[in-house]
């Protein structure tokens, strides 16, 4: 990797670790900005280095820094109910970097998007369902539509400012 890829794989993960604890309880799962972020770095970035911050990330809180949602860290947050969502964030990482990164088609990168976010999803809410002994549609209801559409708008504003972003950033031969 040249210094360039990890300087701006750094400083995008510092943007995560910065975003990600930002968090409103709203129930089992919070509303957070990590998604957003995440979406936005996959668009950036694409599959392999957007993962790459993700798993940073990820480690991070897991050796103890309260990166994670309301500021917490450590393997009982992976281990725990909404530990699904985090550990589902890899996939969903992958998968919005590998699509958009082959398309300039907002339509096409917001389809993207919103199928790693149902991925996420299913990740998330199965963790969560073996994790609590709760029933399916109860946690549907409190870890899936609630979010639906707080994601919907944090899948066009990436779409939308994203490009754009995208744009600035390779006219400065910054990506």
């Amino acid at each position: 990797m040249s210094t360039k890829t990890l300087t701006l794989v750094a400083v995008l993960t510092a943007v995560l670790c910065v975003c990600g604890p930002l968090a409103v309880p709203i129930g089992p799962v919070p509303i957070s900005l990590t998604s957003g972020v995440l979406m936005l770095i996959a668009l950036l970035l694409g599959a392999g280095r957007s993962t790459l911050c993700c798993a940073v990330y990820l480690l991070l809180g897991l050796v103890g820094l309260p990166v994670f949602s309301s500021f917490r860290a450590g393997m009982s947050v992976l281990a725990g109910p909404t530990g699904g969502y985090l550990v589902g964030f890899l996939p969903m990482t992958a998968i919005c970097g590998y699509f958009c990164a082959r398309t300039n088609k907002r339509t096409l990168q917001a389809a993207a998007l919103a199928g790693a976010t149902a991925l996420l999803y299913i990740i998330g809410t199965a963790w969560f369902v073996y994790q609590t002994g709760k029933t399916l549609p109860v946690a549907l209801g409190a870890c899936v539509l609630p979010f639906l559409p707080g994601d919907a708008l944090k899948i066009l504003l990436v779409v939308s400012g994203g490009n754009l972003l995208k744009a600035r950033l390779q006219k400065a031969n910054l990506l």
